[in-house]
């Protein structure tokens, strides 16, 4: 059976337990790589990860980026957005559709 996991700052994530999700607080980096290729590498169908946090381990999550487990998924934290949830999001759209549908105008489509 697959599982889902959250990873980031304790106070953005403790909230998951109580929805049955496993947390995995992560401040550093490093370590946070490394847990997110254990978890990848065990039955954790979806991870999410907060963005703060995301920014700083973004070349692993790359990596499973095309892969079909685990999905990655940004979540905004307690403390910041950072907006590179929905940047990701809106070039997985540009990806599929061509053109990114969540651009506000033809502008922000070309950056």
């Amino acid at each position: 059976m697959y599982k889902i996991a959250v990873m980031g700052d304790e106070d953005s994530i403790m909230g998951f337990a109580a929805l049955g999700m496993e947390i995995f607080p992560q401040a550093d980096a490093v370590a946070a790589a490394r847990e997110l290729r254990r978890l990848a590498r065990e039955d954790y169908a979806v991870v999410y990860v907060t963005e703060a946090l995301a920014e700083g381990i973004q070349d692993e999550i790359n990596r499973y980026q095309d892969e079909v487990t685990p999905a990655v998924i940004l979540i905004p934290g307690i403390s910041c957005n950072t907006g590179l949830g929905m940047r990701l999001v809106g070039r997985a759209i540009e990806r599929a559709v061509g053109t990114d549908i969540l651009a506000d105008n033809q502008e922000e489509r070309r950056v």
